[in-house]
C-alpha cells in the first residue's frame, strides 16, 4: 500500500500550490483523515422539487460538493438588496434535506427591491466557493454564476468582491425602475 503526505499527494497531482486545505486535515501517512485535496463546489437547483418533502416550499436548492462526490459542508449566506435605493442584506438560514449535501433555501427577503443572492460552501476556513443568483424583476431567478480563475490547467473558485455585488445591484434596480 501506498501513502502519500498531503505535500507529495498536492505535488504529484501538480494542484496550485495556493491551495487552501482544511485546518483539521491531518497526514494521512499518521493514520488521520483522508484530506480532501481540491476545492469545494457549489450547484444551485432552480425550482426546487415540490414532490420532495424535505424541498416542498423551498426557493431553491444548493448542492455542496468535492469534486463530483455531494458532501454535507457548511452552507451560509446572505440576500443582499437595494430597496428604495437604501442597501439592505439580509443572513439566510438554510435546512439540511435527506440527501447528503443538500440544502433547502426558504425566501427569507423583502419583494420589493432588487435582490442577489450570495451562497457559500466552505470546506475549511479559506477554502470556499460561492455562488451569486441573481433575481429578476418578477422574483424568480434570472441568473446563477459560480466564478472562477484557471491555474495550472485547473478550475478553482475565485472570491467574489462585495463592490461586484453592489455594482450589480444598482444597475439592476435602475433598470427595474426605468419600467
Amino acid at each position: 500500500m501506498i501513502r502519500l503526505t498531503i505535500g507529495a499527494l498536492v505535488a504529484a497531482l501538480a494542484l496550485p500550490s495556493t491551495l487552501h486545505l482544511p485546518a483539521h486535515v491531518a497526514d494521512a501517512s499518521a493514520g488521520g483523515p483522508v484530506a480532501l485535496v481540491g476545492p469545494p463546489w457549489i450547484s444551485i437547483e432552480y425550482p426546487a422539487n415540490p414532490y420532495d418533502a424535505t424541498t416542498r416550499d423551498a426557493f431553491l436548492v444548493v448542492h455542496a460538493f468535492h469534486h463530483g462526490t455531494p458532501m454535507d459542508f457548511p452552507v451560509s449566506g446572505t440576500a443582499e438588496g437595494l430597496v428604495n435605493g437604501q442597501r439592505r442584506s439580509v443572513s439566510l438560514e438554510f435546512q439540511r434535506t435527506t440527501r447528503p449535501g443538500v440544502y433547502a433555501l426558504k425566501k427569507q427577503w423583502p419583494n420589493d427591491g432588487a435582490w442577489t443572492l450570495l451562497v457559500a460552501v466552505a470546506q475549511g476556513p479559506e477554502d470556499k466557493v460561492q455562488a451569486i443568483v441573481e433575481l429578476g424583476g418578477t422574483g424568480g431567478v434570472a441568473s446563477v454564476r459560480v466564478p472562477t480563475r484557471q491555474e495550472r490547467g485547473w478550475t478553482l473558485p475565485a472570491p467574489v468582491a462585495m463592490s461586484e455585488i453592489d455594482a450589480e445591484l444598482r444597475a439592476r434596480a435602475a433598470r427595474l425602475a426605468a419600467r
